[in-house]
């Protein structure tokens, strides 16, 4: 266990934005995590727990520990006739994941394909895309907690899911470290094409009878014409949450603003927050090189040496402009990291 001390953070960031973290470990086994643990002093606090980095703005330098989870595997643990049970460690890249999945045929993932970061990441958030969400086809988390260091595992129901959100998000954020998450998919899959923008890629694609094969290389496909690869524009891919709003507010946004982007929620009502942004001018938009990417205004972009703070105060300016104009709060998708805040997050 190699704890370094004074380490830039832009590697470790899909933002590509420069910061440093006073410590810093990368913690590629789960004996590594425990034993640093056990051994914290008072110096190496607050801790932060970094996994992709894919969803992360750091603003400022960290003054305590970036504990970067590294842990791998991906192991099925039971199968029937119709079912599998695959666990996969937390520190998976979340693509990989689902590519090895639909290598085998098992059905659930597909519609998640390309979304950037770790798997165990993805339950804190409960990610989502295109007609699916993680909590379809999770069946339990693994987690360890930080305070007691004692293993639990949590049910669906434990994980207390909501829109982006759970129960590590929540009532219980920065207690738990995320080492591991199974999921029950399909030996006899279905495929889901609800989404207009799926449908039309298979169309074009030339497939009337899409598997779940064809339906991961749709959405991979119009995932990298919409969205910027981080590797060349650094960005986290979608900077605010969609918001979900009444019906009765929904119905006065649609009397005001005509051909709103919306989307049935239950008794609620989802927003489109590009189709906002969008409407208040921001699409395009570059200060210095912090901007709004040009096709997708969700995301927000480091055109080379953008500061996290810069970042920010462009997506301030944004909120505040989506507020006056619609009466709508958009939320913030990624994880706003200064200097003395969070111990923990994905």
């Amino acid at each position: 266990m190699i704890l370094r001390q004074n380490v830039s953070l832009k590697p470790y960031n899909s933002f590509s934005v420069e910061a440093s973290a006073r410590y810093f470990l990368d913690a590629g086994k789960e004996e590594e995590i425990l034993d640093f643990l056990r051994t914290m002093k008072p110096e190496h606090r607050p801790l932060f727990l970094l996994g992709g980095g894919s969803n992360v703005l750091f603003v400022d330098d960290f003054p305590g520990t970036i504990l970067k989870i590294g842990i791998l595997g991906i192991n099925v643990v039971h199968e029937d006739s119709r079912f599998v049970r695959v666990n996969a460690r937390a520190g998976e890249k979340w693509d990989d994941l689902v590519e090895f999945c639909v290598s085998n045929g098992w059905g659930g993932l597909e519609n998640l394909s390309l979304i950037p970061g770790s798997v165990g990441a993805a339950p804190v958030q409960n990610i989502g895309a295109y007609g699916a969400e993680l909590k379809n086809v999770l069946s339990g988390v693994t987690a360890v907690d930080l305070e007691t260091l004692e293993k639990r595992i949590f049910s669906l129901q434990e994980c207390e899911f909501g829109y982006r959100d759970s129960v590590f998000k929540s009532r219980l954020k920065d207690r738990y470290l995320i080492l591991d998450v199974e999921f029950r998919l399909d030996k006899d899959p279905s495929v889901h094409t609800d989404y207009q923008d799926v449908r039309n890629e298979l169309r074009l694609m030339g497939i009337p009878d899409p598997t779940i094969r064809s339906v991961r290389d749709a959405v991979i496909a119009v995932r990298r014409r919409k969205l910027p690869d981080p590797a060349v524009t650094g960005n986290c891919w979608s900077f605010f949450k969609n918001p979900v709003v009444s019906l009765e507010k929904f119905r006065q946004l649609e009397r005001d603003h005509p051909g709103i982007v919306s989307y049935p929620r239950g008794h609620d009502v989802k927003l489109a927050a590009a189709w906002m942004i969008e409407k208040c001018g921001w699409k395009g938009f570059r200060e210095g090189d912090a901007g709004v990417h040009n096709n997708q205004s969700l995301v927000l972009v480091n055109h080379g040496n953008a500061k996290g703070s810069g970042i920010l105060a462009l997506a301030e300016k944004i909120r505040r402009s989506v507020s006056e104009e619609f009466g709508v709060e958009l939320e913030t998708e990624v994880n706003i990291i200064p200097s003395a805040v969070r111990r923990s997050a994905p």
